[in-house]
């Protein structure tokens, strides 16, 4: 069964948090110590999360780095489904055991 749902980038979950929190992207990446860009593109949608945000984002939310890189892979996997899955279902077979 392929789930229809369309892929959430972890910057729109993230958008949600700042919102609640009623925190600036600017606001924000002062916070974390980082550079405003980083965290517009994150929020935008055009830049993954990287181990270093991760950390920075579990530091801050009390949650685990793991999540956030978690919530990234999951990302990019469901994209590259979508984007290249018939083909390499088309173009690599499974292992066959020999018996």
């Amino acid at each position: 069964m392929t789930n229809k749902m369309r892929p959430i980038h972890p910057g729109e979950i993230l958008k949600d948090e700042l919102v609640q929190l009623e925190l600036s992207a600017s606001a924000f990446a002062k916070v974390l110590s980082v550079p405003a860009n980083r965290v517009t593109s994150i929020l935008k949608g055009t830049r993954s999360i990287s181990p270093d945000t991760a950390l920075r984002l579990a530091r801050y939310f009390g949650t685990s780095p793991e999540l956030w890189l978690n919530l990234q892979v999951s990302y990019d996997l469901k994209i590259t489904m979508q984007m290249h899955g018939q083909k390499i279902i088309q173009d690599v077979h499974p292992h066959s055991k020999v018996a």
